[in-house]
C-alpha cells in the first residue's frame, strides 16, 4: 500500500508516476462493480470503440466498452437511456481522470428482470425440474389437443392455419388465458392444471407471439413452472420468438421456437402419412403376395411327396400287418390257455390223492395229546422250584443272626447303631442297645477288659 512522503521528504514526483500509483491503487483497491446510470456524452468512434459517461442528478463517471465487447450488445446505446454496466475502476493517466473500462452492458429495467430470471432459473435447475430424464415424450398420435393462448391473439392464428393445413382429423380446443399482466400467471396455472385433471387431452400447448421481457415475464414465473413440470398431461412450450427463452420453455417436455414449429412437431403432415400409408399398402400386398407365393409351392412340394411316397399302398401293408398280429395274437391267447387248463387239472389230482380232510383229523388228534404235556411239565417244575426254596430257607436260618439270639444269646449295638464286634469298641459309661430274642436292652458300660490269652 502507498505511503505518503513525510512532510520533511524533499522526493518529488513527476506526474505520471503519480497517477501510475493512483491507478494501481484504484486497480487493487476496488474489484469488478456494477453501476447504474444515465448515458450521456456518448461517442463512437470508427475503431468500434465506445466511450461516454454514466450520470445521474448529482455526478457522473467516464466509461469505456472496447471492441469487440461493444459489438455484442443486445441493445443500441442512445442519449439519455438507462443502463446497468459492469466493470473495474482504472485511472486514464493522461488526463488524470479515473473510469470505468467496462466488460457487459445491458438497458437497466432488463437487466433486473434478466438478473432474476437468472436467478429463478438456478434454483429450479439445482431442484432438477429442468432435468431430460423426468421429461416425456410426445404421444405418436394425438387426437386431442389443447391450446392455452390468448384467443384473439396472432400465435393462435398461427398454430390454427398449419394445424388444419398438416392434419385437418386433429380436435383442438382453445383454452383462453392471458398471456401478458401481473394476474396472467395464476391464470394460466389453473387452466393448466383444469386441463390435465380433465383427461381429455393427449397434450398442452402453451404459446404466445413474440415481445419483450416485460412482454413475455408471465412465462417466467415460478409457480407456473412448477405447475407444467407437475403436468399429468405432456406440454409443449411455444413462447415468443426462435431467440427469446423462457422458465416455461425449460419447464416443458418440448420447447418449440415458435407458434407454427410448435403446431408442425405436434401433428404429421397429412401429405406423408398419405404417402406411408400407401407405402405400407405397397408392402403389405406384397408380403401378402410372397406369402401366397411360398405356399403355393409348400403345398406342391407336399403333394410331390405325398405321390412319391404311395400312402394307399402303405394303408394296405399296414393292414395286412395288423390282421397278422392279430392272428398271432389269437393263437398265443389259445395257447396260453390250454397251458392254464392242463396245469389245473393236474393239481386237481394232486389236491385228490394228498385227501386234506384225513390229514386234518391226524392233526387234530396230535394237538390234544400234546395239550396235556404243559400242564404236567408245570406241575414238575412248580415242586422242584418248592423243594429248592425249603432248602435255601433252611440254609439262611442256619446262620441268621436271630436264630442265634433264639438260642439265648445278645447283640449289643451303639447308639449310633453300628454293632460292638470288640470290647475296644465301648467306652467305659457308654450306653448300648442288647437286642435279645423277644425286644431290646439298655444297658452301660462299667468296664472292660480282654480275656487272658495264656493257656
Amino acid at each position: 500500500m502507498f505511503d505518503p512522503p513525510a512532510p520533511d521528504d524533499r522526493k518529488a514526483f513527476t506526474p505520471s508516476q503519480l497517477n501510475a500509483l493512483a491507478r494501481n491503487l484504484l486497480e487493487d483497491a476496488f474489484p469488478l462493480v456494477w453501476v447504474e446510470g444515465e448515458l450521456g456524452n456518448l461517442s463512437r468512434p470508427s475503431s468500434g470503440h465506445l466511450y461516454f459517461t454514466l450520470k445521474d442528478d448529482r455526478a457522473q463517471v467516464r466509461c469505456a466498452l472496447f471492441k469487440p465487447k461493444s459489438q455484442w450488445l443486445k441493445f443500441t446505446p442512445r442519449e439519455g437511456l438507462r443502463v446497468l454496466a459492469r466493470g473495474r475502476l482504472t485511472l486514464y493517466e493522461a488526463r488524470g481522470d479515473y473510469q470505468l473500462i467496462l466488460d457487459t452492458m445491458e438497458e437497466a429495467g432488463e437487466g433486473a428482470l434478466r438478473r432474476a430470471f437468472e436467478q429463478l432459473k438456478a434454483k429450479l435447475q439445482a431442484e432438477g425440474l429442468f432435468d431430460q430424464t423426468r421429461k416425456r415424450a410426445l404421444p405418436a398420435h394425438i387426437r386431442r389437443l389443447g391450446v392455452l393462448t390468448s384467443p384473439s391473439g396472432a400465435a393462435v392464428r398461427d398454430v390454427l392455419s398449419v394445424l388444419r393445413r398438416r392434419f385437418p382429423l386433429l380436435e383442438v380446443d382453445i383454452l383462453p388465458v392471458p398471456v401478458q399482466g401481473e394476474a396472467a400467471p395464476a391464470q394460466i396455472v389453473r387452466m393448466l392444471q383444469a386441463a390435465g385433471r380433465c383427461g381429455r387431452y393427449d397434450a398442452l400447448l402453451l404459446t404466445r407471439g413474440g415481445g419483450s421481457l416485460e412482454d413475455l415475464w408471465a412465462f417466467n414465473d415460478e409457480a407456473l413452472a412448477r405447475a407444467i413440470a407437475a403436468s399429468p398431461v405432456p406440454v409443449v412450450s411455444a413462447v415468443g420468438h426462435e431467440v427469446d427463452i423462457t422458465l416455461a420453455d425449460f419447464a416443458a417436455d418440448l420447447r418449440a421456437p415458435t407458434p407454427s414449429v410448435a403446431a408442425e412437431l405436434l401433428v404429421p403432415d397429412r401429405s406423408d402419412l398419405a404417402s406411408r400409408l400407401r407405402a405400407q399398402a405397397r408392402r403389405l400386398q406384397a408380403n401378402w403376395d410372397r406369402h401366397q407365393r411360398h405356399a403355393a409351392q409348400r403345398a406342391d412340394r407336399a403333394a410331390l411327396r405325398l405321390q412319391a411316397q404311395r400312402p394307399l399302398a402303405r394303408l394296405d401293408a399296414l393292414h395286412h400287418r395288423q390282421e397278422a398280429a392279430l392272428r398271432r395274437l389269437q393263437a398265443a391267447w389259445q395257447r396260453q390257455q390250454a397251458a392254464r387248463t392242463a396245469q389245473l387239472r393236474h393239481h386237481a389230482a394232486v389236491l385228490r390223492a394228498a385227501r386234506p380232510q384225513r390229514r386234518l383229523e391226524q392233526l387234530r388228534e396230535r394237538l390234544r395229546s400234546l395239550s396235556d404235556r404243559p400242564r404236567a411239565a408245570t406241575v414238575r417244575l412248580l415242586q422242584a422250584k418248592t423243594m429248592q426254596l425249603h432248602g435255601l430257607a433252611r440254609s439262611l436260618e442256619a446262620v441268621s443272626p436271630l436264630a442265634t439270639v433264639a438260642r439265648g444269646y445278645a447283640i449289643l449295638q451303639r447308639e449310633d447303631g453300628r454293632i460292638v464286634r470288640s470290647v475296644r469298641d465301648v467306652q467305659p459309661g457308654e450306653r448300648l442297645d442288647a437286642r435279645v430274642a423277644d425286644g431290646v436292652l439298655r444297658v452301660r458300660a462299667e468296664d472292660s477288659h480282654e480275656p487272658d490269652a495264656s493257656p
